[in-house]
């Protein structure tokens, strides 16, 4: 699939007024960190001078954090890389909070100084920081951030917050290296005053978003659970699992569908380190994501008057989110699965595993039929494809109306 370009006014037009409202914008200011994380999808190194020139400058965000203002936008999240790694975040976070912007911060905390918690605490962010902990020792921490001294300074950040009474949340990125520390994590965070629900856990972690790292992804495919592993996390307490996915059944299965997108990507769009927006933070595939330089927008797009980003909210995205599967083997599968609304499959993690948009990924459908024999919805050996849509859509109405009664 080519760059979608518009030559007809009218249906460019028609397109552009759908009812559309952008509520939530992710803007990752940085592909850099300063840790250098066994599992992440994104991360390159701090001192990486060609990314760092690549980057958007102060203007360019400015500039995309009005357009996403003009068009309503209520809350911005700053991640990353690291977003604390930049010399103007401080510049970026004032005037997003000028513009009015709820702003959530996805941090590692390590970067967290007695003068950002002053500015926290003259003008607070509006939500919650989010920090990710990766241990809760420094041997744990520190072997999962590739970097000696990194929970010294998790700590430091962590205390400097607490002191300054700025309101975080924390979540886990849940690894061999620090399974172990589970319970101590969650006592952890249940002592923390703004943490209203228990934390969550990120597990089975994405490939390289970029395909730039061969090595890196064996090594992340490595570090994911078996699905008789995932499962066991899953159902930690299986009376409060299978309520909630009565629910989820409920409303997300058995709508199989040829179409790629059969997800919420681009209600939540993402703009990368480098100016492209983006349907969700995970898809990378170049046919799916629009520049949002200005000069060329108006190039490539004469006859519209509509700033880049909501051209790319409202013209591009509807076209790229009509895409039909084209692969035998996923029509095959994925379009005829009951599953799918269960199933991480997704462009992202196709683009991701295989380096196009419709390749079923395995490991997401062990996972997935691991998480139906348990909940009764397929039987040993069955694939979910297979079954006739009467015998799947008993089986279920039976799960749905079964968990309905215990509610």
């Amino acid at each position: 699939m080519a760059y979608v370009k518009f030559t007809n006014l009218q249906k460019t037009t028609w397109l552009a007024h759908k009812k559309f409202r952008l509520i939530n914008l992710d803007l990752e200011l940085t592909e850099r960190c300063n840790n250098a994380c066994i599992h992440c999808y994104i991360n390159q190194p701090q001192d990486n001078r060609k990314v760092k020139d690549r980057e958007m400058d102060t203007k360019i965000i400015k500039d995309i954090l009005h357009q996403a203002a003009d068009l309503g936008c209520l809350s911005v999240r700053f991640t990353g890389g690291e977003p604390l790694l930049r010399e103007d975040f401080s510049d970026i976070y004032v005037f997003a909070r000028q513009l009015g912007f709820q702003v959530e911060i996805l941090t590692n905390a390590t970067l967290i100084s007695t003068q950002l918690c002053q500015l926290f605490q003259r003008l607070p962010p509006g939500k919650p920081l989010s920090v990710t902990v990766y241990g809760m020792h420094a041997h744990s921490y520190d072997t999962v951030v590739g970097r000696r001294g990194a929970f010294k300074e998790f700590r430091k950040g962590i205390n400097l917050l607490q002191d300054y009474k700025i309101p975080f949340k924390v979540k886990q990125s849940l690894l061999p290296q620090n399974k172990h520390e589970m319970a101590e994590f969650e006592a952890f965070s249940a002592s923390l005053p703004h943490m209203e629900h228990p934390p969550t856990y990120s597990i089975n972690f994405d490939l390289r978003g970029r395909r730039d790292d061969q090595s890196k992804n064996r090594l992340i495919s490595k570090l994911r659970y078996s699905p008789e592993e995932t499962l066991e996390l899953f159902t930690r307490q299986p009376d409060k699992y299978i309520k909630g996915m009565q629910a989820f059944a409920k409303k997300h299965l058995g709508h199989p569908s040829n179409l790629i997108f059969s997800c919420g990507a681009g209600a939540n769009p993402c703009v990368d380190a480098f100016g492209n927006l983006q349907l969700c933070m995970l898809l990378r595939h170049p046919d799916t994501i629009y520049p949002l330089d200005s000069e060329q927008h108006h190039i490539n797009h004469p006859e519209t008057d509509l700033p880049p980003l909501e051209y790319g909210l409202k013209v591009f995205f509807p076209e790229v989110r009509r895409l039909t599967a084209t692969n035998p083997e996923y029509l095959n599968r994925c379009a005829k699965c009951f599953l799918s609304g269960l199933c991480e499959q997704c462009p992202a993690k196709s683009w991701e595993e295989h380096g196009t948009l419709d390749m079923p990924v395995e490991y997401q459908c062990e996972v997935t039929h691991a998480q139906a024999q348990f909940l009764g919805l397929i039987q040993n050996g069955e694939k979910a494809w297979t079954l006739p849509p009467q015998i799947w859509k008993e089986r279920l109405a039976k799960f749905v109306a079964n968990n309905e009664d215990k509610l």
